[in-house]
């Protein structure tokens, strides 16, 4: 969501004549979109905003922007520990940045079709972009309220993009090179609900697949609970749609999943994922999962980790736990020793490396087709429809093209290949 968010605000940052610039230390304005969902992940734009204080001293012309979820409606106490910061910018409420930019440009007032408002956009796509995969949001916002997460306070309640303004940006997409759309949401899964038409993610689909000159479409990310047979059948008929599909479980113990509030039970959950993999054969699943959560005892992780053994994920992106302030879960007793959380995160992390070694190695031998994205240390790079990252070498221009690839070699981050040929896109 933030590389989509960076994306637009770039667009129309350049359709008022700005230009990206190489580096921080050649730029007029320099814009950190922030993310605070772990505390890692805030140490890390504090990291970046403590460089820019240095380089502000050296460069006193330089403008400093700070958006996303790291911003809260009230700003006050932000400002006075990052004084050096000029703009302080909730998600994608960002008038007061643009509007300065035009004014510094000698520019007249915006027009209506350059404003930003949280979940309308009537907006430029970023000029020169030719990126082969893209993102684009399609519901803003979330209404879940996990105890652990400070998403709704920063983004807000949902908010679903019309249909067809949602197919009119994937139309624009595809003129400008891309092959491949991720659709995006918080809760990606409950799309549609307010809309005035009824519709819904699945309806969506249908939708966006018939864009002429869009090969694949993904969508992330979804919510157990809302996740319907609609959903799972969309996946499973449309030729576009790939088979691999995001769906968090944050703990294998129920006690721990009513902690969170994620409305579901681990039979719950682990009844969907029979569906989906009954219906949909050969997808790939992807989870998230938080270890050292407020209360979590040495059985209820185990049981996370038997259920990991239990499903066997293509991926698992696993965290250990860190209070979010303003969060429910920031209330309670943060119990579980940083050494206790990091040894759990550690077995997890070493547990799906054999796994996704193995479902690697199952792959070496056989064909599969693979997006090209790009080249990366002398390798062309694509994924397959199952996401699974594939690297093989060729003289020829890749980028953009469907390769087919014999498998030869596996690890457990990506497997290498030979090239076949062109695959045909589909109809």
């Amino acid at each position: 969501m933030n590389k989509a968010d960076s994306d637009r605000l770039a667009g129309q940052l350049e359709a008022l004549g700005l230009a990206a610039a190489p580096s921080a230390d050649a730029a007029d304005l320099v814009v950190i979109n922030s993310c605070s969902v772990r505390q890692s992940a805030e140490q890390r734009v504090l990291g970046k905003l403590g460089y820019l204080k240095g380089l502000r001293k050296r460069k006193p012309e330089l403008r400093v922007a700070l958006t996303g979820c790291m911003v809260p409606p009230d700003d006050a106490e932000l400002r006075q520990r990052l004084p050096f910061v000029d703009y302080f910018l909730p998600p994608l409420q960002w008038d007061a940045l643009l509007l300065a930019a035009r004014e510094s440009l000698g520019l007249p007032a915006a027009p209506a079709s350059l404003a930003c408002r949280a979940g309308e956009y009537e907006t430029p796509l970023p000029a020169g972009r030719d990126g082969v995969s893209r993102y684009v949001p399609i519901i803003y916002g979330c209404d879940n309220f996990c105890t652990y997460c400070i998403v709704p306070f920063r983004r807000g309640p949902e908010r679903s993009r019309a249909v067809d303004e949602v197919v009119a940006e994937v139309e624009a997409q595809v003129g400008q090179g891309a092959r491949e759309v991720t659709l995006l949401g918080q809760n990606v899964d409950s799309y549609g609900h307010d809309l005035p038409e009824k519709c819904d993610l699945a309806a969506l689909l249908r939708q966006v697949s018939a864009v002429e000159g869009l090969w694949r479409l993904r969508f992330l990310t979804s919510h157990p609970k809302d996740m319907n047979e609609r959903l799972v059948e969309a996946v499973a008929g449309l030729p576009k749609v790939c088979e691999h599909i995001n769906l968090p479980i944050q703990a294998g113990d129920d006690r721990l999943l009513k902690a969170m509030h994620r409305s579901y039970t681990t039979a719950q959950y682990l009844d969907l994922i029979g569906r989906i993999r009954a219906r949909v054969p050969g997808v790939a699943l992807s989870t998230d999962l938080i270890v050292g959560f407020p209360g979590e005892s040495a059985e209820e992780f185990q049981r996370s980790y038997d259920l990991l053994e239990q499903v066997r994920f293509d991926v698992v992106h696993a965290a250990m736990y860190s209070p979010r302030p303003g969060t429910v879960a920031a209330r309670l007793t943060d119990d579980v020793p940083a050494e206790t959380k990091r040894e759990r995160l550690d077995r997890v992390e070493h547990l799906q490396e054999a796994i996704s070694l193995a479902k690697h190695r199952e792959l070496v031998g056989g064909e599969t087709t693979v997006l090209v994205v790009g080249c990366a240390r002398g390798k062309w790079e694509g994924r397959t429809r199952t996401d699974k990252l594939v690297f093989f070498t060729d003289p020829g221009d890749w980028r953009g093209r469907l390769a087919r690839v014999t498998l030869t070699r596996a690890s457990a981050w990506s497997v290498q290949g030979e090239l076949l040929g062109e695959a045909a896109p589909p109809a």
